[in-house]
């Protein structure tokens, strides 16, 4: 009797098993029946009381994307850091290139601004019915006769008065030495010996440099004079046929920029021609009424020095500055302190009219460049080309200036265009909900007649015909 129960355990533990089985598989045929496809959860694992407790499982947190970890401001100063980095070493290998060639781009730059000064000229002998080819060459002959011309003038008056000038000049540094002995300054004999000394020991120790720039006149001469040939002859060309010129490099501008492009070809032109005229009539009244002082002023040479106070103007404001100075120096070393000074009142008066009268009334706002702007494009200029460079900085940043609003208002105003487009732009009518007669009308209308051209119309045609 003792085994009894035992027994009867273990007939109900398997009884418990086989409902635990039937309903498994009543679960089964019932997710079969409803087309699931989910997996059965796994059973229990039953734990031992014995066995240690089970560890919950460690849930890993999922890694960042890198480019949404990087902060904002980084990932824009990057951004814009590549892309500074190809425009800057692009800007470098077209500077390597123009200065391999730095004659040819200097010789066509000065011929655009000589066209830009005569091609007004052009048009004015063909409106007065000269042909165009006799028209430009008398220009362009006419216009570099008159450079040569100063350029010769200038030449001839200071040789004529070199010798005249070196006395007056070993003459003013006397007076000027014997100043600085008698004024307040406590100057010395010797401290003046000891600085023109020092001029002589800098003069000896730089003979060797002095002696190879001498033997570098020659290279120097024909350079010169090559440029003179290409800016003669581009001015020839430009002057020409500037029109058919514009029209073949618009074919290299790609087909989608062309309509921008084309229109600020235009207004970059009138900018430039309005800077050279501005700029030649500007530089003409400074020589003319600094030259009339300081010939009232009995200074050696005024008629050079008013063409030097000329050509140096076409340097934006340093130019005017050292053109001044040079006539206050010769002043000084001629005709001593006094009329140095009537001589600087005279180029500060002129050149204060200048700044304030005659830039903007001559210019206006064709020429639209701060002058801070101006003073960093004339420095940059001249450090990177010389007085080339400084020549023709500033009309490079003005014609630049001009374009850049012309394609920024372009832009605005295609854009602006398109979203009126998109506004007014009539809904298309669905075929399903259009009218059949209407359709059918359509449809037996002859091929290319306008639209509401009916049979009537095409009987009235027939009988004309």
């Amino acid at each position: 009797m003792s085994r009894v129960p035992g027994w009867l355990g273990r007939v109900g533990a398997r009884l418990t098993d086989m409902g635990e089985r039937l309903d498994e598989r009543r679960a089964e045929v019932a997710r079969e029946e409803a087309g699931t496809d989910t997996a059965p959860p796994p059973p229990e694992r039953k734990r031992s009381p014995a066995g240690p407790a089970a560890r919950p499982p460690v849930v890993l947190a999922p890694r960042p994307d890198p480019a949404q970890a990087v902060p904002w401001g980084v990932r824009v100063a990057a951004e814009a850091g590549w892309r500074l980095l190809i425009l800057a070493g692009t800007v470098w290998v077209l500077m390597r290139v123009i200065s391999a060639v730095q004659l040819v781009v200097f010789a066509f730059v000065i011929a655009l601004l000589i066209t830009a000064l005569l091609q007004p000229t052009v048009a004015r002998l063909r409106r007065h019915g000269v042909p165009r080819g006799p028209a430009t060459a008398m220009t362009a002959i006419l216009g570099f006769v008159v450079i040569g011309l100063m350029g010769w003038f200038v030449t001839w008056q200071v040789m004529e008065n070199i010798d005249n000038l070196s006395d007056q000049i070993q003459s003013g540094i006397d007076d000027l030495r014997n100043w600085l002995l008698k004024s307040p300054f406590h100057v010395t004999d010797k401290q003046i010996n000891q600085i023109a000394k020092n001029l002589r020991e800098a003069v000896g120790a730089n003979t060797d440099q002095i002696t190879s720039a001498g033997l570098e006149g020659v290279q120097v001469v024909v350079e010169a004079l090559t440029g003179i040939l290409l800016t003669f002859f581009s001015t020839l060309f430009l002057l020409y046929d500037g029109r058919r010129i514009w029209e073949w490099t618009l074919k290299l501008v790609p087909v989608a920029a062309r309509p921008a492009v084309a229109g600020a070809g235009p207004r970059a032109w009138r900018t430039l021609t309005a800077y050279v005229r501005g700029t030649v009539l500007v530089a003409l009244i400074d020589a003319v009424f600094i030259g009339v002082g300081i010939y009232f002023l009995d200074v050696p040479m005024a008629v050079p020095l008013a063409v030097f106070i000329f050509l140096f103007s076409f340097i934006p404001l340093v130019g005017a500055v050292a053109s001044g100075a040079l006539a206050v120096v010769v002043a000084l070393v001629t005709q001593g302190v006094f009329t140095a000074v009537m001589t600087l009142a005279v180029v500060l008066a002129v050149q204060q009219i200048e700044g304030h009268i005659l830039q903007p009334f001559i210019l206006g706002r064709a020429v639209r460049v701060h002058p801070l702007a101006v003073v960093l494009t004339v420095a940059t200029g001249g450090m990177v080309a010389g007085i080339g460079g400084a020549v023709v900085a500033v009309p490079l940043v003005a014609v630049t200036n001009t374009v850049v609003s012309y394609l920024k208002a372009y832009a605005e105003e295609q854009t602006a265009a398109g979203a009126d487009d998109a506004a007014t732009a009539p809904a298309v009518e669905d075929p399903a909900t259009e009218d059949p007669a209407v359709r059918s009308e359509a449809e037996d209308a002859p091929r290319g007649a306008p639209p509401g051209d009916t049979d009537e119309n095409t009987e009235d045609s027939a009988h004309r015909d």
